[in-house]
């Protein structure tokens, strides 16, 4: 009988320590979990008010211009811009410069009144696809950036008057979407790597002012007239050698800035561009000399000798005088063969 309770009475302590051990283990389990819980509330807790903290500072670069909302900020480090941003949806205008930005983030989508979005001067390496969900964007200023490829959803931006992407330096090709842009103004595509008008530029059927200067242009497209509205068209800086001869039916065009090309002569059928006010062929290796005659007297200042300059090599004058140069020389020339014919058949 002894041996009997010894036994149960061993069963039992032991029983009671197993339940005392698993109700250790069970309160360091549920500690352990406190504790990941209180951890991880602790960082949402920490990361919300970093969030707060950031969009307070952006907060304080809104200001109001002419009854639109703006977020300018100037020669401040902004790498990114963070997600709390889109809290700021009712912005109509970003003037974001001198930031080292280096992505336009995919929540610009959410934007939907942005009207200006300039991040000129900073180093944006592409424009994401969701550009495309901005039907309000106006203007789209991204010049003196890396933009390397401009994507086909940029054509989806139905209200774009004004594009800016010079000095992208690597930029070479344009999508053929682009022809779509049909409020599409003002182009500055200069001091890139194009080595030839994009054909999407010269569909564009409202185009008034475009810049290609500084880049590789080694011809021009035999049909530019097509770009009916143009009046402004700046070549600048290429390797030009010659010109269409359908320039001189671009009707609207009053501004053509041709300096610093390889152009050895100019089409005759400009002589009859009666728009064309200003056009420079300076430093270009031009197959006549041509020196138009002086208009000063001896009583004027000799400053004007820069403004003669500037008459023969920006003026109307001086591509009309080259014109009548040009085709006279060929008519004396046509002569001389002529006269030449006419001896050699009376000698025989």
């Amino acid at each position: 009988m002894v041996g009997v309770v010894a036994c149960s009475s061993v069963s039992s302590i032991k029983a009671l320590w197993e339940t005392r051990i698993r109700r250790i283990q069970e309160e360091d389990e549920e500690q352990k979990r406190r504790t990941v819980r209180g951890g991880a509330t602790g960082r949402l807790s920490v990361g919300l008010w970093e969030d707060r903290a950031v969009l307070a500072r952006l907060k304080q670069k809104l200001q109001t211009e002419d009854g639109r909302l703006i977020l300018r900020i100037e020669q401040e480090e902004w790498k990114s811009l963070p997600g709390c941003l889109v809290q700021l949806s009712q912005v109509q205008e970003w003037q974001i410069h001198r930031t080292g930005l280096q992505k336009i983030p995919h929540f610009i989508s959410s934007f939907q009144n942005l009207m200006v979005l300039d991040l000129s001067r900073n180093g944006v390496t592409e424009i994401p696809k969701q550009i495309g969900k901005l039907t309000r964007l106006r203007e789209l200023l991204l010049s003196y950036n890396r933009v390397q490829f401009v994507p086909e959803e940029l054509s989806c931006c139905d209200s774009l008057e004004r594009l800016e992407l010079a000095m992208n330096r690597d930029l070479n090709q344009l999508p053929d979407q682009l022809r779509n842009l049909k409020n599409l103004q003002h182009l500055d595509l200069s001091m890139n790597d194009f080595t030839s008008l994009p054909d999407c530029v010269v569909g564009l059927p409202m185009l008034e002012w475009l810049d290609m200067g500084g880049n590789r242009l080694q011809h021009l497209p035999e049909d530019i007239h097509r770009m009916e509205m143009l009046h402004t068209l700046w070549l600048q800086r290429n390797q030009l050698e010659r010109l269409p001869d359908s320039i001189s039916r671009m009707k609207s065009l009053d501004t053509l800035v041709l300096s610093s090309n390889r152009l050895r002569d100019i089409p005759p059928l400009m002589e009859d561009m009666s728009n064309l006010r200003f056009v420079n062929f300076r430093d270009n290796p031009l197959t006549l000399d041509v020196t138009l005659p002086s208009r000063r007297t001896k009583t004027e200042d000799d400053d004007e000798d820069a403004d003669e300059d500037d008459r023969e090599m920006f003026g109307r004058e001086f591509m009309q005088t080259y014109i009548q140069e040009s085709r006279k020389r060929a008519y004396a020339v046509l002569n001389v063969h002529c006269v030449r014919q006419t001896n050699d058949d009376s000698s025989e």
